[in-house]
C-alpha cells in the first residue's frame, strides 16, 4: 500500500457517526464510530477502505483544507 495521508475528525456535538466502506466490487458498510463533542477520530483510506461518510456535526481535515458536516 503506497503511504497515504490522515483525516482528522472533530466532533463539534455529540452522537458524530463516521462510517468506513468498503473497497471492490460492492460497497458495503465496514466499521463504525460515534464521537462525543470534543473527541477526535484520526483516520485513513487503507486497502479495505475506500470510503468515509460522516453524520452529524463535525469538523474534518485533510490535506486539502478544512470542511464542516452538519446536521440539519
Amino acid at each position: 500500500m503506497e503511504k497515504t495521508e490522515y483525516i482528522v475528525i472533530k466532533a463539534l456535538s455529540s452522537n458524530v457517526q463516521v462510517i468506513g466502506f468498503t473497497r471492490g466490487n460492492e460497497t458495503k458498510p465496514l466499521h463504525t464510530e460515534m464521537l462525543d463533542s470534543g473527541e477526535v477520530l484520526i483516520v485513513q483510506f487503507t486497502d479495505n477502505t475506500s470510503v468515509m461518510k460522516i453524520r452529524g456535526n463535525a469538523e474534518i481535515t485533510t490535506q486539502y483544507g478544512t470542511v464542516r458536516s452538519e446536521k440539519k
